[in-house]
């Protein structure tokens, strides 16, 4: 850990001039017009379009491929294509001595079409209607740690009516994002927790996790 908080705080400072950091994985909102989201990691590779949507609210449109549990579990995807379209919208800014917080509510509808299950190369319609509370704790002029909590709540259609589930993760996030240059934005999140699967009315808990690293950047051509 020290070793990692180093690294942050040496990659925050090889960049002189510094611009306003761009938060799309946590609760600060936008103050660029437009910001590009990338990210590679379990279970998707991703895009998102992220737009300032004027006073609190930033919306953006995004898709992935998917390559593993959709939902952080029991969902394992062979292969997919997912699409979504975060909306965050921000509840509050905490000022302190050293410090600024700020927190959103995010909501993220997203669908998946795709193969899963297994040998059985079944194909999976999935719906989700994912929840989160993004929290931005300042932690350096460049650096924001990232944390708060999200429920991917999803629901997977399969080919076979009798293998129709549901899982409900309550995960928590853990991540941090830095300013590398006044223009671009490493960045890496971790969510872990259990994971409840729903089929045919019996339930089941398991381990639960999705983790990313990616870069947002904007203002390329100015």
């Amino acid at each position: 850990m020290r070793t990692l908080s180093a690294f942050v705080l040496a990659l925050a400072m090889t960049s002189t001039a510094s611009a306003d950091l761009q938060s799309t994985i946590g609760g600060k909102p936008l103050t660029e017009r437009m910001v590009h989201n990338t990210g590679v990691g379990w279970p998707s590779v991703f895009y998102e379009w992220w737009n300032d949507g004027r006073g609190r609210l930033d919306w953006a449109l995004g898709a992935g491929l998917v390559y593993g549990d959709w939902a952080g579990a029991f969902s394992d995807i062979d292969i997919g294509l997912a699409l979504q379209a975060p909306l965050r919208f921000h509840l509050k800014t905490g000022a302190r001595p050293r410090t600024t917080i700020d927190t959103a509510f995010r909501f993220t509808p997203a669908i998946l079409i795709g193969n899963c299950c297994g040998p059985g190369d079944l194909f999976v319609f999935g719906i989700r209607g994912e929840v989160a509370v993004p929290v931005s704790i300042k932690v350096h002029e460049r650096v924001n740690v990232v944390t708060g909590g999200t429920i991917p709540l999803s629901l997977f259609i399969v080919e076979d009516p009798g293998d129709n589930f549901g899982v409900i993760p309550i995960l928590i996030r853990m991540g941090v994002e830095v300013e590398a240059s006044p223009k671009v934005a490493p960045w890496f999140l971790l969510e872990i927790g259990p994971g409840i699967g729903i089929s045919d009315g019996d339930t089941d808990v398991d381990f639960a996790f999705r983790i990313w690293v990616g870069t947002s950047f904007w203002s390329i051509l100015k």
